[in-house]
C-alpha cells in the first residue's frame, strides 16, 4: 500500500520552530514536497525536493525560514520551520510524485492526510 504519513504539527508561538516529517511507504518517489492550505485560501506548494537532493524549491514567503530535507534510506522527507509567523498557520500536506516533468513539480499524485500547524501571535 502506497501512503504518506505526516507527523510533527502542533501549536507554537510566533518566532518558534516546528519540524514536520513525512514517511513514505510502498514506493520510492522522485520528488516530494509540502503544501499548505489556510482557511479560505487555496492550497499552495511551499517547498519541494528532488530524489537527488540537488533540486529544491521554496515559495517566496518561506525562503530563509523553512528548510526541506530528505533521507532516501528512510524514504522520509522533513520540513524544518523556523521563525514561524501567524500567517504560516495552515494544514500542511506532504505530497509526492513518481516523475517530475518540470520544476517545481505540478503533478503530485500521492498525498498525506495533513497535519495542522498553528502559530499564535
Amino acid at each position: 500500500q502506497v501512503q504518506l504519513v505526516e507527523s510533527g504539527g502542533g501549536l507554537v508561538q510566533a518566532g518558534g520552530s516546528l519540524r514536520l516529517s513525512c514517511a513514505a511507504s510502498g514506493r520510492t518517489f522522485s520528488s516530494m514536497g509540502w503544501f499548505r492550505q489556510a482557511p479560505g485560501k487555496e492550497r499552495e506548494l511551499v517547498t519541494a525536493i528532488s530524489y537527488s537532493l540537488l533540486s529544491t524549491y521554496y515559495t517566496d514567503s518561506v525562503k530563509g525560514r523553512f528548510t526541506i530535507s530528505r533521507d532516501n534510506a528512510k524514504n522520509t522527507v522533513y520540513l524544518q520551520m523556523n521563525s514561524l509567523k501567524p500567517e504560516d498557520t495552515a494544514v500542511y500536506y506532504c505530497a509526492a510524485t513518481r516523475r517530475a516533468l518540470q520544476w517545481p513539480p505540478t503533478d503530485f499524485g500521492t498525498w498525506g492526510q495533513g497535519t495542522q500547524v498553528t502559530v499564535s501571535s
